[in-house]
């Protein structure tokens, strides 16, 4: 989409795109963090810091795509 298409979605389709990318990402996110978890050694302080660290990191790249869903209230009318 070019840059003047993608600023006239309105907010319910802005969501709706960022609802789907957002569960695509977390799609494989979970498989790529479930098959590392499976070539981690076997010690549980391991373990519990990769799938504690995992569990909070997903956050990051979902938040850019949380912000553009909304950044539509910010249009200056």
């Amino acid at each position: 989409m070019s840059g003047d298409a993608a600023k006239s979605l309105s907010l319910p389709v802005r969501r709706v795109i960022a609802c789907v990318g957002i569960v695509l990402f977390l799609t494989v996110y979970v498989v790529i963090i479930s098959s590392i978890g499976q070539r981690l050694p076997d010690n549980q302080i391991v373990r519990l810091l990769f799938y504690g660290l995992s569990g909070i990191l997903w956050g990051i790249p979902v938040l850019p795509i949380i912000s553009w869903s909304e950044n539509y209230k910010r249009k200056k009318r």
